[in-house]
């Protein structure tokens, strides 16, 4: 995994920066009722997209949380005084607190099944009745857009992906949640080019293949096989799923 600290300040420019930022916003809003009073957006890194859903609806009490210092700094100063640094499995606030819950890039990140488990399980429990948490799902495959770039890589190994639908549908519903719709959106400027896919190949990026092993090179000789080394292939589409807290049954 990256060391976020470390990434921060290069962040957002590697990954689409404000455009990007743009669509996401703009999905989860979507999926969010207009009249809700109080948002957490968990794992919010540098803020760009938390800073968005704050502007869109001026009402609205954002806040954000993340783990890692260098970027609850950056998120901080995109929103002053309302952000904290958390851990996403055990966040520090009262049950029921708010209105809904977001979490974007994140649960593709954690360690495995059980992780996932317990952040979907947190979010639910700061929801209050009748609210909505929105997360990205099926991460890793959003960026597999049927390119000639995809062709060649369509045989390295993969880690399992414990953010897929059904999954997180599931802990969703162990803790009281229903599905409520889902949106995409671009990603806007993250389209692999064969030259930058190489890039990619060589820092590691590729979780399962070091760079030093062999069937890296054999897939660095492809790509730089491919034709327009320099040209973007299409952005990535990425997936959300919303879910809303059951209220609780009235009692006769």
């Amino acid at each position: 995994m990256l060391d976020y600290d470390k990434e921060a300040d290069a962040y957002d420019a590697s990954r689409g920066g404000e455009p990007r930022a743009a669509a996401a916003a703009d999905a989860v809003l979507g999926l969010v009722p207009d009249d809700i009073q109080a948002l957490l957006d968990v794992a919010c890194g540098t803020g760009i997209v938390t800073r968005r859903l704050a502007a869109a609806r001026p009402t609205l009490r954002v806040t954000g949380a993340d783990a890692a210092q260098g970027m609850a700094r950056m998120a901080a100063a995109r929103l002053p005084g309302a952000v904290i640094r958390a851990d996403t499995r055990r966040l520090p606030f009262p049950d029921a607190s708010f209105d809904a819950v977001t979490s974007v890039w994140l649960l593709h990140l954690v360690d495995g099944a059980e992780d996932v488990r317990a952040i979907v399980a947190e979010c639910a429990r700061v929801l209050r009745p009748g609210g909505v948490y929105v997360t990205t799902v099926d991460k890793a495959a959003a960026h597999d857009v049927g390119s000639d770039i995809d062709a060649v890589l369509a045989s390295r190994p993969r880690r399992p992906a414990q953010d897929r639908p059904e999954d997180v549908e599931a802990y969703a519903v162990e803790h009281g949640l229903t599905p409520a719709g889902g949106a995409r959106f671009r990603g806007h400027g993250q389209g692999r080019s064969p030259r930058s896919t190489v890039a990619d190949l060589r820092r590691g990026w590729f979780t399962r293949i070091a760079p030093d092993d062999p069937l890296a090179e054999r897939f660095v000789t492809l790509l730089e096989a491919l034709p327009d080394q320099e040209v973007p292939r299409p952005d990535p589409r990425f997936a959300l799923r919303a879910f809303r807290k059951i209220p609780a049954a009235r009692t006769p």
